[in-house]
């Protein structure tokens, strides 16, 4: 039997270098619990380091943590790579490492924190989060689907650091899973700026760097259960999976 689950699948937490120090394993786990959020999936700038702690906060909480990434590509665009389990994304995160240049200023871009599922403090990651990977965008996309994962075009309807931004459209080369839209937008209007893309599926998420801002956008999607799988069957609208509602509270 299929039903609706409701899905934030853009979350940051307080390792990304933008994001807020509040953005805690058990204080965004709160968050989504009191906005009835069924699925997130954790995406810090470059880095997976804190989806662990996010899983274990979530643990018996009935809420799936997705692992991810949102990985900032040589053009500047920002892609979201969502992954099955932990072993995939830190596959990805190593090649993200061994291509991503410089060192955090913390005084200039802030603090990078890791956490565990305790809000317990760890350590602090002392890479340049906040700058860009030396992988071209398709060669980031080709990557994530080696690995089995979902590339999503992040907020492409931003003025910077999305691939129409940057690139002025989107080539038929890159192989999105599915186009995401900010919470600025509705999902109507988002259709009707962008009409040569309606081929592709829309979703949207909150993109969230404060715990307030944890569900402001979401995407409604139709599942036998709550897992990886069914999520790229959904987005490819397969066996009657698929996107219903995505929705921003503007």
């Amino acid at each position: 039997m299929l039903k609706t689950f409701k899905a934030d699948l853009h979350i940051h937490t307080c390792l990304s270098p933008c994001g807020d120090l509040k953005m805690t394993p058990q204080k965004i786990i709160n968050q989504v619990l009191e906005n009835n959020l069924d699925i997130i999936a954790i995406c810090d700038h470059n880095t997976a380091e804190n989806v662990p702690a996010l899983i274990n906060a979530a643990k018996d909480k009935n809420v799936v943590v997705l692992p991810g990434m949102e990985i900032c590509t040589r053009e500047e665009i920002h892609v979201l790579a969502l992954f099955e389990n932990l072993e995939l994304v830190f596959e990805m995160q190593a090649k993200v490492y061994e291509k991503l240049h410089g060192k955090n200023n913390p005084d200039v871009f802030g603090l990078q924190v890791i956490g565990n599922e305790f809000d317990e403090v760890l350590g602090f990651n002392d890479k340049l989060l906040i700058g860009a990977v030396d992988l071209s965008v398709e060669e980031i996309v080709n990557r994530v689907h080696k690995l089995g994962g979902l590339a999503i075009a992040s907020h492409i309807d931003r003025e910077s650091y999305s691939v129409i931004s940057q690139l002025g459209f989107i080539p038929n080369s890159l192989e999105f899973d599915a186009l995401e839209i900010s919470p600025s937008i509705s999902c109507e209007d988002a259709r009707k700026k962008f009409p040569v893309y309606q081929n592709y599926t829309f979703i949207q998420n909150s993109d969230a760097h404060f715990l307030n801002d944890i569900g402001k956008a979401s995407t409604s999607l139709l599942l036998a259960e709550a897992t990886f799988d069914e999520i790229k069957k959904a987005l490819k609208d397969e066996d009657k999976r698929k996107i219903q509602n995505p929705k921003s509270k503007i």
